[in-house]
């Protein structure tokens, strides 16, 4: 089953709220968040969250190591001693990545653990979910073939990377809006894998490109050459834009919007990304109302709600739908299709 990151969640959730303790391996390429997405839906379930990365363990750093015990007749036994990362009690999500990465020595000690629900002497408490992750053949990276017995007792859900999905999530985590506005234009490079590059686009290298930007730095070291002169050109196109801050506070008579769809692309989600309030978020749409056409303003909406959605600030969207029916609209079908 092939899930965009948001489908991917509403899915996590759904065996969370149902309870379905079925061990889970989720597949897709470096880079697009499928421990971010898993960490996310364990915080928004109030579970613990232990991330083991079994390809940087050996086997006894799983099953623990062997101590002497004294049985009391003057003989003894040796136990296992568990590693303390493993959870001990309480409710949570044990998420084993790059599980295909780990050996096949290393892989059979995982397949206890993930079978059984044990290992040596260690045994998961029974408010623990078991989830797991790991990259694809055709993504290049160093894998290993998984035992047929191990995969055929996980479920298989395979993760794409989705600019929807990723940009509430951008919004959310307040990533530049330049790195936004830049994807929003050429989505096609929010995931482009080229095994010749050590650097290349991914969401997770978009996120780290977010923060050199902001701080002044060349994003090309973690997004690669090629899209870092793309983003770079981009950026440059912002000295084009008008007053942002002037539209956003209502005081935008005079100024007008751009005829080149690289400028509106960067307009219209900075508008967007930087609205901190309904009123701010109605004068970008009147605004933009006058000055482009109905494709715009969709785009507009559709970042809008992202983002509010994002934040958590279901009130401010619920302040738009009075103002003017056509924003109205626009958020009523926004918040349609994104519940399709």
């Amino acid at each position: 089953m092939s899930l965009t990151p948001a489908e991917l969640q509403t899915y996590l959730s759904a065996l969370i709220a149902g309870d379905l303790k079925l061990s889970t391996m989720i597949w897709g390429p470096p880079g697009v968040g499928k421990s971010s997405v898993v960490a996310q839906v364990a915080a928004r379930h109030g579970l613990d969250f232990v991330d083991v990365r079994l390809s940087q363990l050996a086997p006894t750093d799983l099953r623990g190591l062997p101590v002497p015990e004294a049985d009391g007749q003057g003989g003894g036994v040796s136990k296992w001693y568990p590693p303390e990362f493993l959870p001990r009690g309480g409710h949570g999500v044990l998420f084993l990545d790059e599980v295909n990465m780990a050996p096949p020595t290393m892989q059979g000690m995982a397949q206890q653990l993930i079978l059984d629900r044990r290992v040596g002497s260690y045994e998961l408490p029974e408010g623990w979910f078991v989830w797991a992750a790991g990259n694809r053949k055709e993504d290049r990276a160093s894998v290993f073939d998984m035992p047929a017995p191990l995969a055929n007792r996980f479920l298989h859900l395979t993760v794409r990377a989705d600019f929807d999905s990723w940009r509430g999530y951008a919004l959310g985590r307040g990533l530049h809006e330049h790195v936004i506005a830049f994807l929003t234009f050429r989505p096609e490079l929010l995931h482009r894998l080229d095994p010749t590059q050590p650097a290349w686009p991914s969401p997770r290298a978009w996120e780290m490109a977010s923060g050199l930007h902001r701080a002044g730095l060349d994003a090309a070291p973690a997004i690669g050459d090629a899209a870092g002169a793309e983003f770079s050109a981009f950026v440059r196109l912002f000295e084009q834009l008008p007053d942002l801050g002037q539209v956003l506070q209502g005081r935008s008579s005079g100024l007008r919007l751009p005829d080149e769809p690289s400028v509106r692309y960067a307009a219209v989600v900075g508008l967007a990304a930087r609205a901190s309030s309904a009123d701010e978020a109605y004068h970008a749409f009147t605004w933009l109302a006058d000055s482009a056409g109905p494709e715009w303003l969709q785009l507009y909406v559709a970042t809008l709600v992202s983002k509010f959605q994002a934040l958590g600030q279901l009130a401010d969207l619920a302040g738009l739908l009075g103002r003017d029916p056509r924003l109205a609209d626009l958020v009523q079908t926004t918040l349609a299709m994104t519940e399709g």
